[in-house]
């Protein structure tokens, strides 16, 4: 298997060579476009000016002045009539040439050999050492008449040039190459990073450290990654909890259970113990039916099984009937309860919502004073209503307040073992509010009380 890095550095390394392929075809085209003509065209004036020259001072020796131009970096053709011919300068790799093209010059006209050369690429175009990539002028000297062909003499000219653009290629793409191995290790590294992080993740590790302080796409995929990786712990520590607490509460009373079944077995026991402990089984059987109940409507809630059912409702009458239901635990706490609970439409699932009142007016109940107080108000503003109970009861600290709506977790246990209760109702609460596009607020100090406010979209 590839690792990322070779695969960046030889999709890099393709894309280089294409471009640079890309290039090659795109500057040749602007050389047979543009360059070529200004090149013909120059070349021909500079033949024009020799043969002008040679016109105008007939008393020149013709060789000793074409040899002199050929020496200033030109490659020289010359031919008669009679089809004596001398070549000056560099010799030419390919020397044919139609007899035409010759009988063409010689007759006064100018070859454009240098324009009309094959269109092959200008590196072969512009360095043929051909004679037909010449330019052909003709020429008249002491009244006897020649056909010139001249080209300028690259290896003359741009020797030193060849060498120094070969270098400079060689070591064009010698550094890009490297560059490209070093920035794309930079590259990549962080990636590698989050590739050994994910794993150590996978392995219950979620003590990760990674580069977070980079300000580009890397730098917020590793702060992203950290902060998954901290919810994943908290999850993970929220599931340890949870496995720990659920076995606790189940466990707790299948012991009372087997404990007290064990009991019944002894036949010297009397009849009103015997009633006793079947009750206190009743009561753990109980307890073991609402813990499975409500762990059912939890798990339905976070599926989204539970389809909510809403319809409209009058809430007041609704929380009314549970006050009732509950009138006799209020009476044996001898607790104070007041309500405002006026007349108030909604659209919602109301058996749910039934839960949510039921929850907390338990555990206003519950984990009260005795002697202590109660009130439930009802208001509606604007487009929400706003259901309110508060209680004096043993309060909460603020720490237990971020966690008061965790599944299983029950506030300081010092103070509420001898409550009973499974730690789900709250929970159970939120998740109701929360799929009712609700919001729940709690306000609360220790051994003082605590108040519940749960707003909710009349419609």
């Amino acid at each position: 298997m590839k690792t990322l890095y070779v695969k960046f550095v030889v999709f890099t390394i393709l894309i280089m060579i294409c471009s640079s392929i890309l290039a090659f075809f795109i500057s040749n085209a602007y050389y047979q476009q543009n360059l070529k003509p200004y090149n013909d065209e120059k070349i021909t004036n500079i033949a024009k000016s020799i043969v002008e020259y040679a016109k105008k001072h007939p008393k020149i020796d013709l060789n000793e002045y074409l040899e002199n131009v050929s020496s200033i970096g030109y490659q020289i053709y010359m031919i008669d009539h009679v089809g004596e011919d001398v070549f000056w300068g560099a010799p030419f790799r390919d020397k044919s040439l139609s007899n035409g093209t010759k009988e063409q010059v010689l007759n006064g006209d100018i070859y454009h050999g240098i324009l009309h050369f094959p269109q092959q690429t200008f590196v072969t175009g512009f360095f043929a050492n051909e004679l037909k990539n010449t330019i052909g002028v003709p020429l008249t000297h002491n009244g006897k008449h020649y056909a010139l062909f001249i080209r300028p003499d690259i290896k003359l000219l741009f020797n030193e040039m060849h060498l120094l653009f070969g270098w400079l290629l060689v070591l064009t793409i010698g550094l890009s190459i490297m560059i490209v191995l070093i920035s794309t290790k930079y590259l990549v590294k962080p990636i590698s990073k989050l590739t050994s992080a994910t794993t150590s993740l996978s392995n219950g590790n979620f003590n990760v450290d990674l580069d977070s302080n980079r300000r580009d796409e890397l730098g917020e995929l590793s702060q992203s990654f950290l902060r998954m990786a901290r919810k994943l712990e908290q999850i993970d520590d929220i599931r340890k909890e949870f496995i720990s607490n659920i076995s606790h509460d189940i466990q707790s009373p299948l012991s009372n259970i087997k404990g007290y079944a064990d009991l019944l077995e002894n036949e010297s026991i009397s009849t009103e113990e015997k009633r006793h402990y079947i009750s206190i089984i009743h009561e753990e059987i109980g307890r073991l039916s609402t813990l499975t109940k409500q762990l059912l409507l939890l798990a339905s809630l976070d599926r989204n099984d539970h389809i909510l059912k809403k319809q409209s409702f009058n809430v007041g009458n609704q929380i009314k009937e549970l006050v009732k239901t509950y009138q006799w635990q209020v009476s044996e706490k001898e607790i104070m309860l007041s309500y405002s609970l006026p007349d108030i439409e909604m659209i919602g699932d109301p058996s749910l919502l039934n839960t949510v009142w039921d929850n907390l007016f338990i555990n206003a109940i519950k984990y009260n004073k005795t002697g202590g107080n109660i009130e439930i108000s009802l208001a509606k503003k604007g487009e929400s209503i706003f259901v309110t109970f508060t209680d004096t009861g043993i309060g909460l600290k603020e720490t237990e307040i971020e966690r008061i709506f965790d599944r299983f977790y029950r506030a300081n246990t010092a103070r509420t073992r001898t409550i009973e209760g499974t730690g789900l109702g709250l929970s159970i609460v939120w998740t109701i509010v929360r799929l009712h596009d609700g919001r729940i607020q709690v306000n609360s100090r220790e051994n003082e009380g605590s108040t519940f406010i749960v707003e909710l979209p009349v419609n």
